[in-house]
This record gives structure tokens, C-alpha cells and sequence, in this order.
């Protein structure tokens, strides 16, 4: 608890370029990119999905949606956690103790860690289901709780700024 009542987050809040952002069209500049990055993860990681819950895409191997969409969520992911960044050093003392904002980072760790396992120790074995209408439980699981775990990123993130 001492690491989040810290006063080095009012240091960071101090930074010339948190003042920069926080005073200036900056914010919502940022904020608006934000948004739009967070759409375009959610958005690619929504298909990947929904073709592992065997509900859309049948039709395409997953090997072929996973190639073709998680570039796009790894370039949308960064883009949102730079300008993320930006938008929390401006108010940072208050955020790390925002119950929003705490959840949300816990939220995305869990989307990631489900994201990394899928990848890195299911995904070895994509021959034996890549064109299979009818995934097996395992992916559907995985699917699932992707979809859940990036719906609380989203939403811990819009209440983010309604907490104080």
C-alpha cells in the first residue's frame, strides 16, 4: 500500500510534459486516440474469439485470423499504451489508488497471461483444430475469457475517470 500512496506519483505528476498534457489540448488528443487504439484491440482480439467459441469465421482457418488480426492488436496495443501513459502521468497519484484504474491493470494482466498461454502452449498444437467448425472446449474457454477479461479492461477503463 506504501508503493501506492507514494509521493513519487505527485513527482510524476509534475514532470514538465505531465503539464504539457494535462493543460493543453494534449488530454483529450490523447484520450481520443486512446479510445479508438482500445476499439482496434478489442476489436481484432473480438474475432480470434469468436472464431475459437466456433460462432463466426468458420470458414477461415484460425491460424489464418490469429496471422492476419494479432499484428493489428499488437500495433493497436501499443499505440493505446503509449498514449495511456500519457494520460496517466497527468493525474497519477490519483490513479494508482482509483479503484478503476486498479482493476483495469489487473484486468489486462489476466487478458494477457490468457492470451500467452493460449499462444505459447495451445496454440503448438493448431493442426489437429485450425479448420474445425466445432473447436474444442479448451479454445472455447480461452475464448470466453478472453472476451471477458477485455470487456472489464474496457469498462474499468471508461470509469477510470468518473472515480475520485
Amino acid at each position: 500500500m506504501e508503493f501506492l500512496r507514494s509521493p513519487k506519483w505527485i513527482d510524476v505528476e509534475n514532470w514538465p510534459l505531465s503539464w504539457e498534457i494535462g493543460g493543453t489540448a494534449w488530454f483529450p488528443f490523447l484520450e481520443s486516440i486512446h479510445v479508438i487504439a482500445a476499439a482496434m484491440v478489442v476489436g481484432s482480439i473480438l474475432m480470434v474469439d469468436l472464431r475459437l467459441l466456433g460462432l463466426a469465421a468458420t470458414r477461415y482457418p484460425i491460424t489464418t485470423l490469429s496471422n492476419e488480426l494479432v499484428p493489428w492488436s499488437w500495433g493497436a496495443f501499443v499505440i493505446a499504451t503509449i498514449t495511456g501513459l500519457g494520460m496517466f502521468i497527468t493525474r497519477a497519484a490519483s490513479h494508482v489508488v482509483n479503484p478503476a484504474f486498479q482493476w483495469k491493470i489487473v484486468l489486462l494482466v489476466l487478458a494477457g497471461a490468457n492470451m500467452a498461454y493460449f499462444h505459447f502452449r495451445v496454440y503448438k498444437h493448431v493442426a489437429q483444430w485450425d479448420t474445425a467448425v466445432a473447436t474444442p472446449t479448451q479454445l472455447k474457454l480461452i475464448g470466453s475469457m478472453s472476451l471477458f477479461l477485455w470487456a472489464g479492461v474496457m469498462l474499468a477503463g471508461r470509469w477510470v475517470g468518473h472515480i475520485i
